[in-house]
This record gives structure tokens, sequence and C-alpha cells, in this order.
């Protein structure tokens, strides 16, 4: 009878302590802090941002569209190269429901709701609903649909392996989580073991010009969020830091002319949708079906405008573009090695960001390598 109860007690320790065990794999921690329980499965899943499907394309591989339910539509608005390329490869995403347009408020909650979703993806801030949509939120949560925050944008090179170690509990792909985080921790030190002995009056000065030629006003910038850490991490230092508060603003195009910056830097948000229709080349061309010929030239012609042209490191041939949402993809890595081999090109002078890239594209996205990300008017100076 002893023996008996012994066993019983045994056993039930056992059940609580699996119990007490799958309860925890079930509940995790997102960006925001929350902390989120999981269902037993997730099968149909929400995206905030449909620019997303990169980094979920790490993960989940060939299987990638098994389990999407619906998304924004602003990865085909915004990067039409890029989701053209994705669409090749599945075409079934033409057919995954669009829950809105390229912003929160256009966030459709009754699409959701009536597609049978279990988990919802957003990110802290973006295009799509962001932390401080409260209301959505809960009524998310209250329908019984998981919502986790991820987030390349804020503090991009901090939290995307916090990200994507985050997504790969979510979707039971740890084992991936764990293999792309080694790699991109890995591409990451190649540069920043090298910036912390370089003294800092050696880092060159730069100005970042955010999305070249979508304004007539210049010029819009990015200081403390997406892009403006990539300099600070590649070995620079930004014109605009004190003097444009918060994450993005204007810098005037008159103090660029007089307190010019050692090095140009534009963000490109030309694709190929516009290579035939913009011969005049407004924006910069590169990413998916661009070529290094298209991108240098489109590079040059939009920055020969009135004002922008007196700027002197443009005027000296110091001027380099960089394709502009990669400070939305766990890609970022690559920017940060291509700025720091252009900063600095002695220093750098073994690294190489175009077999990062296509490293990027061979070990973990299930379509190629197709077009250039980062071109300058000129081969940087040695």
């Amino acid at each position: 009878m002893l023996r008996t109860r012994v066993l019983a007690a045994l056993l039930g320790g056992l059940f609580c302590l699996w119990a007490d065990v799958s309860l925890a794999a079930r509940t995790v921690t997102d960006l925001a802090g929350r902390s989120v329980e999981l269902p037993d499965e997730v099968n149909r899943i929400v995206l905030g941002e449909s620019r997303y499907i990169p980094a979920l394309a790490i993960l989940e591989g060939e299987a990638l569209p098994d389990r999407l339910a619906g998304m924004l539509p602003d990865f085909e608005m915004t990067d039409p190269g890029g989701y053209a390329q994705y669409l090749e490869a599945f075409p079934e995403l033409a057919d995954v429901p669009r829950v809105g347009h390229t912003s929160a408020d256009s966030f459709s909650l009754e699409s959701v709701l009536a597609m049978g979703a279990d988990l919802a993806i957003f990110s802290l801030e973006g295009h799509g609903p962001g932390a401080h949509n409260g209301q959505l939120i809960d009524q998310l949560q209250r329908a019984g649909i998981a919502v986790v925050f991820i987030d390349f944008r804020q503090n991009p090179l901090v939290n995307t392996p916090k990200s994507m170690a985050l997504l790969g509990e979510v979707l039971g792909r740890q084992a991936q989580a764990k293999t792309f985080n080694q790699f991109y921790r890995q591409q990451l030190m190649k540069v920043t073991d090298v910036i912390e002995q370089i003294p800092e009056p050696n880092k060159p000065t730069v100005f970042l010009h955010s999305r070249l030629g979508l304004h007539d006003s210049c010029c819009e910038t990015m200081v403390e969020g997406m892009m403006g850490h990539f300099l600070q991490a590649a070995g620079a230092r930004n014109i605009a830091k004190g003097k444009v508060p918060g994450v993005s603003g204007v810098l005037n195009l008159e103090y660029l002319i007089s307190n010019p910056p050692d090095y140009y830097v534009a963000t490109a948000i030309g694709s190929r949708k516009y290579a035939r229709s913009d011969a005049n080349y407004s924006y910069v061309m590169l990413g998916a079906g661009i070529d290094a010929d298209m991108a240098r030239a489109s590079l040059t012609q939009a920055t020969n405008r009135p004002g922008l042209r007196a700027v002197k490191p443009i005027r000296e041939g110091r001027a380099m573009a960089i394709w502009h949402h990669f400070y939305n993809t766990p890609m970022n890595v690559v920017a940060v090695q291509a700025l720091a081999r252009w900063f600095h090109p002695n220093a750098f002078a073994d690294l190489n960001p175009e077999a990062t890239l296509a490293e990027f594209y061979q070990r973990f996205q299930p379509v190629g390598l197709d077009g250039v990300y980062w071109i300058s008017t000129e081969e940087a100076p040695e």
C-alpha cells in the first residue's frame, strides 16, 4: 500500500512538472515586453506587414505560404521588385487575403476574425498596427488570436536576433532561428569588432538622405531608429544627430551645402516596376531585378538636381545609395557591412558584403539573389 501511494505521488509530481513545462512552452515574451500565451498549434498567421515575408521565409523555407491567412499589401506596394520575386516562386501569395492597405488605420479587424487566424505578427512601429494600437490588440486577443510584436525598425541591430528567436519559438522553428542568429551575430561582429578600435575623430561625417526623390523638399533623414543606427555601427557620425530630434525628420539643404559631410548616402525606393516608366530616374533603383549599370545611372541622375548637386560629397563623387528596405528585414547586417566597407576601405579591405548577401540568399531564402542592393557614383576612395 505504501509503495502504491509513493508511486502515485511520484506520478502526480511528474504530471505537474510536465504541465508546468507545457504551459511555459506555450508562453513567450514579445518585443513589447508582453507575456503572450500561444495556441497549442499555430496554423493560420496574419502579418501586420507583408514585408516580413523574407523574415518568415528564413524559418519556413518552401513552406512559407502554408500558414499565411492574411497580410497587409505593403510588400507589393513599397517593394514591387522583391514581391514579384516571391510571387514567382510562390504564386499562392496572390491568393492570400489582404487585410487593409499600408497603414494601421486600414487594418481590417473584421477580415482577420473571418479568416480563423490564431496568430498575428505585428511590428512595434511601422506601416501596420503597432504596440500603441491597444484597442485592436485587445479585440484580437478576446477573439482568441494571439498577438506578438517583433522589431526590425526601432532598434534593428539589437532586436533582429531577438525577433528571429521569438518567431522561431512561436512557429516551432527554433533550430532555424538559432542557425540564422549565429550567422547574423558573426557577420555583425566582423564590423563592430573593428569599429571599436577606430577613434571617434577618425570616423567620417555622413548625411543619410531618406527616400531620395519622394519629396520635392529636401532633405528627409533618419537619426534615432531605422537606418540611422546602421551609420553608427558602420563607424560614421550622422550629421543630423542633435539637429533632427527623434527617429526621422528634415535637415535643411542650405545646412548641407554650408556644412558638408564627408559622405552622402541616399536610400533607394525605386525598383524594376519603375525601370522603364521613369526614364528620368527621380528615384534611385536598387533591389531585385536591378543591375549595377541601371543603379549607378539612377543615382547619378537622382542627385543631379538643383541644390542637391551643390552638396560637396555629391559634387566630388563621394555619394552612395543603399536599398531603403534594409531597415525592415533581417538582411540589415549586410547594409552595415556595405556601409563600413565604404566609410573605412582600408580597415575593411578583407570584408566582402557582396559575399555575405549571396550567402544570406543561398542559405536562408527560398528565392535567389537577383539584383544589386547598394551602389556608389564612384568606387570608395582608398
